[in-house]
């Protein structure tokens, strides 16, 4: 019999919220400050080209690089099969730094939560039955004591502010955003070799390719893996992982079941 996790660590964008519509304006909003476009306007092509190939971003710096990749022409076909070939050739051949790109796009966000907080919000959705699970975890009435955590690279204050408007409040210590710096499995290590009894981890992921560099990891092999179908991933990569021994396809109503339903 498997025991249950004492510890839940979650990806935030594409396993608890959906924010694909902020992050299109978003990406939009920097790429236009990049580039500057003489139309300033979106089209829908392009905006539902990028909630198609949206599964291979990995960092929030590449989503105006996937826009203007989208806008050079460049097939989705090829955006799913050889993403990180094409961003590094557009980020050479236009003298780019992602160094210079990640604070502008957050400045951009900052400022639109600055001067319209509430429309910001609205962009974004929480998955059914997320919320009330999150909060169930959290309730240390609530037996036994499962402690969730967030390990996204979104910027903390992001994730902070999202949950609070669901009157969601992580401890200190429970989000590990961008500003760690170092891969998921980095931090997984930290939460796993603690002074303490070393917890019982599940680990879950939209991002397949996260998840694979979990499990290769010989230290981590007693973490749990999933990656949620709900999320920003591709029908290829749930095909994949249903035949794969150590990553699980979790569904959204298995996540909001007991743990015997995982």
């Amino acid at each position: 019999m498997i025991q249950q996790p004492t510890i839940i660590a979650i990806d935030f964008d594409g396993v608890i919220c959906d924010g694909m519509i902020e992050y299109f304006q978003t990406a939009w909003l920097t790429y236009c400050e990049v580039w500057s476009p003489i139309n300033s306007t979106p089209s829908e092509e392009i905006a539902q080209s990028f909630y198609r190939t949206r599964p291979v971003i990995e960092i929030g710096w590449e989503m105006p690089i996937l826009v203007r990749a989208l806008i050079l022409g460049i097939s989705e076909l090829n955006i799913l099969k050889d993403w990180n070939i094409i961003c590094k050739k557009i980020i050479q051949d236009e003298n780019l730094k992602s160094e210079n790109i990640s604070p502008l796009l957050d400045n951009i966000r900052d400022q639109w939560i600055q001067t319209d907080f509430d429309g910001w919000l609205r962009l974004h959705r929480f998955y059914p039955g997320i919320i009330p699970q999150l909060k169930q975890w959290l309730n240390p009435n609530f037996p036994p004591l499962i402690q969730p955590i967030i390990i996204t690279t979104k910027e903390e204050r992001f994730v902070r502010a999202l949950l609070q408007q669901q009157n969601i409040i992580m401890p200190d210590g429970t989000i590990y955003g961008k500003g760690c710096k170092r891969p998921k499995y980095e931090t997984l290590r930290q939460l796993l070799f603690t002074p303490e009894t070393p917890p019982r981890i599940w680990f879950i992921e939209d991002r397949l390719k996260a998840l694979l560099a979990v499990e290769k990891q010989p230290d981590l092999t007693e973490i749990r893996l999933f990656l949620a179908d709900w999320g920003y991933n591709t029908q290829v990569e749930k095909k994949f992982t249903v035949s794969h021994p150590k990553i699980k396809l979790l569904t959204l109503s298995q996540f909001t079941q007991d743990f015997s339903h995982w």
